[in-house]
């Protein structure tokens, strides 16, 4: 079963969670929220730089679909979505 609930401030979402906490209950948490180690950081900096210095390319999305086409099994519905 799926809950959906939209809370309107940050003392609605502790009290949630204290309360979902309390009770034991398995939830996930959609905040949009993660974190990069620092050398994944790093990674993502070292990357842009590249692409900006013109030491690497930007690929065209068809292509890297084309690549990875044998590895995705899609069904129609998803693959008409991705175009």
């Amino acid at each position: 079963m799926t809950v959906t609930v939209n809370l309107h401030s940050v003392e609605e979402e502790k009290a949630l969670i204290e309360f979902l906490d309390k009770m034991n209950y398995e939830y996930l948490s959609d905040n949009g929220d993660f974190t990069l180690t620092d050398s994944q950081k790093q990674e993502v900096i070292r990357r842009d730089n590249d692409f900006i210095n013109g030491k690497t390319t930007a690929r065209d999305w068809n292509d890297i679909k084309r690549d990875f086409s044998p590895l995705l099994v899609l069904s129609p519905t998803t693959e008409d979505a991705q175009g």
